[in-house]
């Protein structure tokens, strides 16, 4: 039998997975570790771990060592074999020496004896949480990848406005990464450790987007069956990333103009008015002014969002990134599925660089996933893309050659320059070996 505690998941809150016969002591530790900002699941059936990491990204597993079936340490040998990067402790109240070398050697993080000292324990918890929030900081920076005159400066905004509560708008085409720009500037925030939740607009249904963002007491409407907190209370203190804000119906963009107004709001079906401190990003793919004068957006609203609007360029636009990015994708993918390819022929590059990139950086990082699970040499070439991909102009025409040895070199000079001229950080930048970087300039004559 399991059980969870979870009644209010925090989206960007870590989830600790706690594995014990005890349900007494499953549900304090769970009572505990919530009162400090954590999600917690517990299950008395070790059967049912391997379901829970799979459906979960948990930051953490506890488990008990005596249990019906298993014990903890073979159930530790279980998870470092499936998650070897997965930490695991034990606890134990009929612990030896014996038990803590064995769980220790198949991959024990820590042992601690029962009665268990709880702010030991956070304090570990803390230390695994705060190694993570860097750790996806550190993935966002790698993955926002750019020499792009527009998108720096977007970057630059992003560093100016990140420690303040100021109003962020993000614009532009799917794909272009504004999600990925609105976490950096969540990550960045004073705001970093307090719940992020995502609010996808466009998947609501308009009869329950209020609901969702306010919550509802118990018969505020047909199936409310119970007290439900929404959105903007489980953000408290945090950070709420809408997405797709030009879906939101008339109505409910009024109910959200005046929370914003007053810093307040209430509950569907009360009447008590609770306070509201939560920093607010925005983004669409819409051109909101065209849909002001359509009538379908408010204006004081939209002017309440953009006090700082940032317009993310296209990928096409990002013809200097193309390639740094596809690297880096395939140093990600390499890394994902155990592979070894070394490098991006010439002529798929020039595909890459030819091709519109309708889906933008999505695009072209699942061509790049596709490729690398195709790949069986050390190379990706225009037979490992999707077909769509081939009919693109391959270097061997003259003029495309010149146009992509243009874009090549520029892409060089760029790198240099960020780099200051040294080679070893431009050949980093660029995702690519020193060796190949010096390569390219002797075969573009750069010296």
């Amino acid at each position: 039998m399991s059980f969870q505690i979870i009644s209010i998941y925090y989206a960007n809150m870590d989830t600790i997975l706690i594995v014990d016969d005890e349900t007494a002591m499953c549900v304090s530790l769970a009572k505990l570790f919530k009162a400090h900002n954590y999600n917690a699941i517990y299950t008395s059936d070790s059967c049912e771990v391997e379901n829970i990491l799979k459906e979960n990204n948990i930051l953490l597993v506890i488990t008990d060592y005596k249990m019906p079936g298993i014990t903890g340490t073979s159930l530790i040998k279980s998870i470092k074999q499936r998650y070897p990067d997965l930490p695991v402790i034990m606890i134990s109240g009929y612990g030896s020496v014996d038990t803590i070398v064995t769980a220790m050697r198949y991959g024990a993080l820590n042992y601690y004896e029962k009665p268990l000292k709880f702010q030991k324990l956070l304090s570990e918890v803390n230390q695994l949480s705060e190694v993570k929030t860097k750790k996806s900081e550190k993935e966002i920076d790698e993955t926002i990848i750019t020499n792009n005159e527009k998108m720096l400066k977007a970057l630059q905004i992003v560093n100016k406005i990140a420690s303040t509560d100021i109003p962020v708008i993000i614009t532009g085409e799917s794909g272009t990464g504004k999600e990925l720009i609105a976490r950096k500037i969540q990550l960045k925030s004073s705001r970093a450790e307090k719940p992020y939740i995502k609010i996808n607009c466009a998947s609501i249904p308009e009869t329950l987007i209020e609901s969702e963002l306010f919550g509802h007491e118990r018969g505020a409407f047909t199936d409310a069956k119970d007290s439900r907190k929404g959105k903007f209370e489980i953000a408290e203190g945090g950070t709420i990333f809408f997405d797709e804000i030009g879906e939101l119906n008339i109505n409910t963009q009024a109910k959200l103009l005046r929370v914003l107004q007053e810093k307040e709001f209430e509950r569907l079906g009360s009447n008590k008015v609770k306070p509201m401190d939560v920093r607010l990003i925005t983004a669409t793919n819409k051109d909101l002014k065209t849909l002001i004068q359509e009538g379908t957006f408010r204006d004081d609203l939209y002017y309440r969002l953009s006090v700082v609007h940032l317009e993310l360029p296209t990928l096409k636009e990002r013809q200097e990134d193309i390639i740094p990015l596809a690297n880096q994708f395939l140093k990600l993918f390499n890394q994902k599925y155990s592979k070894s390819v070394t490098s991006i022929s010439n002529d798929t590059i020039s595909i890459f660089i030819n091709h519109s990139w309708p889906g933008n950086i999505r695009e072209l990082k699942n061509c790049m996933e596709r490729s690398v699970i195709f790949c069986e040499s050390d190379i990706i070439l225009p037979e490992h893309l999707p077909s769509q991909y081939n009919k693109d102009i391959s270097p061997e025409d003259s003029d495309m050659k010149g146009i992509y040895d243009n874009i090549t070199r520029e892409v060089i000079l760029n790198a240099l320059n960020t780099a200051a001229g040294n080679k070893s950080k431009a050949a980093e930048i660029l995702s690519i070996n020193r060796r190949t970087l010096y390569n390219k300039m002797k075969r573009l004559g750069m010296g």
